[in-house]
């Protein structure tokens, strides 16, 4: 096992982006493996919770692969972690998605569908607000575009953890972060240079 003490642990529970966020690390040489051992997720300084789908079968795959709890309690110590689209989705309370489903409940907050547009899911390029300084940002212009696949919205019950806003049919939030905790509704991986200028500043400005 790499003991990289800066290692990226790209969670696998059965869902997700995993090869192109893996290749995304790789490009940037920052070291990162893909797992689901619960001892490799443990020893991680970095976690990334990735997801494509339903929230419910989702939040599913990872309390049967014995994650959810183990995920929660190391954001909970500090770990930076970083929820990309229905990741950022499992990081909130509950979603409102096919029912009322639980969440990590690692930020206050619901997830509901997208109002006031005729065309779900929301897919493809759109721009990003930034609305609060965060090094997270370091050399990302506002106004960039990002690459979104999603039906749902996160709606934190503090809107003061909102660093950045898009809007599509309604303004949402894009990116959220409590701490050490981030979500982003896009999918960094997929969002070219600026998006991989994300991930980066994710490993380097975050401190674990």
């Amino acid at each position: 096992m790499n003991r990289n003490k800066d290692q990226v642990v790209i969670i696998d529970y059965g869902t997700g982006n995993i090869a192109s966020l893996k290749n995304s690390f790789a490009f940037l040489g920052i070291p990162a493996v893909v797992s689901s051992d619960q001892t490799v997720i443990q020893n991680a300084s970095k976690l990334v919770l990735p997801g494509v789908g339903a929230f419910k079968p989702a939040r599913e795959k990872l309390t049967k692969n014995n994650l959810d709890e183990l995920v929660s309690i190391k954001a909970r110590k500090g770990t930076p972690l970083l929820g990309i689209c229905l990741g950022m989705q499992l990081l909130f309370t509950r979603s409102l998605e096919f029912g009322d489903c639980a969440g990590l409940d690692l930020i206050p907050g619901k997830v509901e569908a997208i109002k006031g547009v005729k065309k779900i899911p929301h897919m493809g390029w759109n721009q990003i607000k930034i609305v609060k300084s965060d090094p997270l940002f370091k050399s990302i212009l506002d106004q960039s575009y990002f690459y979104f696949v999603h039906s749902f919205i996160c709606k934190p019950e503090d809107t003061e953890l909102i660093s950045a806003q898009c809007t599509y049919g309604q303004t949402f939030c894009a990116v959220v972060r409590k701490e050490n905790i981030i979500g982003m509704q896009f999918h960094p991986e997929k969002s070219g240079s600026m998006g991989l200028k994300l991930l980066e500043n994710f490993y380097k400005q975050i401190i674990s």
